[in-house]
């Protein structure tokens, strides 16, 4: 009797650990207001400022083989800005466009996010190169996702825009740029997603920039991660 009593106690304690694991992290509401708060204390603590460059593990259909072929957890990037009284994060979706801050990161797995920052970037990124970064971001505004990552101006992708958007307003070149063959392609998931977007005829010598590259750019600094 006492056992099974301690077992059911057990199971309860699991059960409601697992509710509020399910609430915070996955039900809608929570995931926004958790966001909601992050921002409030970036704001609030002076964590976050203009081009300022933010990371997530994507929810995506395609996240499990960027992870896999760059060798990182980081599959999705983007740059903020502040936009009145708010800020946002102009980020290579479908469309480009820019997301509320709070909105971006509660999309992203478990709400994680990692805030970098370009080193010496108050000597560096004065208001005229700042206006710049923003502008060659908002230029891609509304282009389609390049869902074949081609280094064109045509159609844009998340760690694409962010590369672009520095070197052309600074001529700083954020992360090495590979070529596609230098990826990991050996994994079944990500076969199965270069089958479906190039079939037999894969670029091989495409030059492509990663999240992953981006993020493991010694030009940056970690802001704030969760």
């Amino acid at each position: 009797m006492k056992k099974t009593i301690i077992l059911l106690i057990f199971i309860v304690i699991l059960l409601t650990t697992g509710y509020y694991s399910k609430q915070r992290y996955y039900e809608p509401k929570q995931r926004i207001k958790n966001a909601r708060n992050e921002v409030k204390w970036l704001i609030n603590n002076n964590k976050i400022k203009d081009a300022d460059l933010i990371f997530q593990t994507s929810l995506s259909k395609q996240s499990i083989a960027i992870q896999k072929a760059s060798k990182s957890i980081y599959s999705h990037c983007g740059l903020i800005f502040k936009d009145s009284n708010d800020f946002y994060v102009y980020e290579a979706v479908q469309p480009v466009k820019r997301t509320p801050l709070d909105k971006w990161i509660a999309k992203g797995k478990d709400g994680h996010y990692v805030i970098k920052r370009l080193k010496d970037s108050n000597h560096i990124l004065n208001d005229e190169i700042t206006l710049k970064i923003k502008k060659n971001c908002q230029q891609f505004m509304g282009k389609n996702y390049d869902i074949t990552f081609e280094w064109s101006d045509e159609k844009i992708y998340c760690s694409e825009l962010i590369w672009k958007a520095y070197q052309r307003a600074c001529g700083i070149e954020i992360g090495q740029l590979q070529k596609l063959k230098a990826f990991d392609l050996t994994d079944e998931t990500v076969k199965a997603k270069m089958k479906e977007r190039y079939g037999n005829n894969i670029p091989m010598n495409e030059i492509v920039i990663s999240p992953a590259a981006i993020f493991e750019s010694k030009l940056l600094i970690i802001v704030k991660s969760n």
